[in-house]
């Protein structure tokens, strides 16, 4: 079963909405988070990346004033009665719409949500601080669940209503929420989906177990009804969501001479020149060096059927290229290696090469659905960066107080 429950959201009021709702703190970088806040004081990046504003080692305090501002004005609005929301995104001719609710930490402990990727100690840290000094969820997790009707029919009631906010940010994304305090019949709905899978969002999640130990460790008078031992998540069904690649670039051929590099790849990758930027089957790999396009076709027998991580194309980069040929052995922690977001396109990685960031970029086929659903059934871990899911949840739209 999966355990949700509705919440009272902390969230703007709806002509502020707009303004307020920002991309997740993690896609961007500092100086664009800085940029985006100059530009629009209400952002919610002041909150999730306060360190946009000021110095590192006040940036919690500069987030805790911020949401104390964003309230004060009434710029932020708490609800006083529990809901779920009805989330729909937009983008083009995709449309993918989920339930927003609070999840069971402790389903999450039993792997009953399940992941997929590893999570970096530091990262789980920055998050946890954050959620603690706050006392507050800031962003969406972002989990699957295999298709229901039932959940779907009662999502298609609450379409009909009038929507809490309605808007497009900057990149064409329609954004709409609904509010229903009609949950009982969802909560039932749910207690029959078996799990849920984290699509985005594990180091939010592993923070959100972290805040909650560290809460309860301190008063031992909560139990597991506490708000602290539950997290605020979009729901979404697995046949409404589109993945994209998560490309690579690398900084430099390790000191290979560029027909010694193409050389090794060779080894176990037929090479031909190329005038195509995306791969268009499992197993071709497209690679941009020296202002040129090459394509790669993987050109290794399996003696048997690989296991559900072997067969992953992020996988036969890194164990046939990446480390046999460039000597990235830990994509975790090598600092040579840079992951660019398929919702970014190939001209990135072409920008990146160019300028001299990087020497090479590879552009990968999508991880599909069915690869993440059996890695995370069969308990095991994707390479780091393996998903890229487009269009995403923004932040700031509904926030839960722990």
């Amino acid at each position: 079963m999966s355990l949700i429950k509705p919440f009272c959201a902390l969230r703007p009021v709806p002509d502020k909405a707009k303004q307020v709702s920002s991309v997740p703190y993690d896609v961007i970088h500092e100086a664009e988070a800085r940029d985006f806040v100059l530009e629009n004081p209400f952002s919610f990046l002041r909150i999730t990346r306060p360190e946009a504003e000021t110095a590192d080692c006040e940036s919690l305090e500069k987030a805790v004033s911020n949401l104390e501002e964003f309230k004060s004005n009434g710029i932020l609005i708490e609800d006083t009665e529990p809901s779920y929301f009805v989330y729909r995104l937009k983008a083009g001719d995709h449309v993918q719409t989920g339930i927003v609710a609070c999840c069971s930490l402790d389903e999450y402990d039993a792997g009953l949500i399940k992941k997929h990727e590893k999570t970096r100690p530091d990262k789980v840290e920055d998050r946890t601080r954050h959620m603690l000094a706050l006392r507050a969820q800031t962003g969406l997790i972002f989990l699957i669940f295999r298709g229901s009707a039932t959940i779907n029919t009662l999502i298609e009631q609450v379409l009909v209503e009038e929507p809490l906010y309605d808007f497009a940010c900057p990149k064409g994304i329609q954004h709409t929420v609904w509010k229903t305090a009609s949950t009982q019949k969802i909560t039932e709905a749910f207690a029959d989906v078996p799990a849920l899978y984290v699509a985005d969002g594990h180091h939010r999640l592993e923070s959100a177990a972290q805040a909650r130990n560290e809460i309860m460790a301190a008063d031992p008078t909560l139990d597991k009804t506490a708000d602290c031992n539950y997290v605020m998540a979009g729901l979404f069904p697995a046949e409404d969501l589109q993945i994209l690649a998560y490309n690579r670039t690398v900084k430099d051929k390790s000191g290979l001479t560029n027909e010694q590099f193409l050389e090794g790849i060779s080894q176990n990758f037929i090479v031909t020149k190329s005038d195509r930027s995306k791969p268009a089957y499992h197993g071709e790999i497209c690679m941009y060096f020296d202002k040129g396009w090459y394509d790669l076709r993987f050109s290794v027998d399996y003696l048997i059927q690989p296991d559900p991580i072997e067969r992953l194309d992020v996988t036969i980069l890194q164990k046939y290229l990446l480390e046999p040929v460039l000597g990235v052995k830990d994509p975790r922690t090598d600092e040579r290696i840079g992951f660019v977001g398929g919702g970014r396109g190939t001209e990135e990685l072409e920008r990146i090469v160019d300028s001299g960031e990087a020497q090479v970029a590879f552009s990968l086929y999508p991880t599909t659905m069915e690869d993440l659903l059996a890695v995370s059934d069969a308990g095991e871990i994707m390479p780091p960066k393996s998903t890229w899911f487009e269009p995403k949840l923004n932040d700031g739209l509904l926030i839960y107080p722990i």
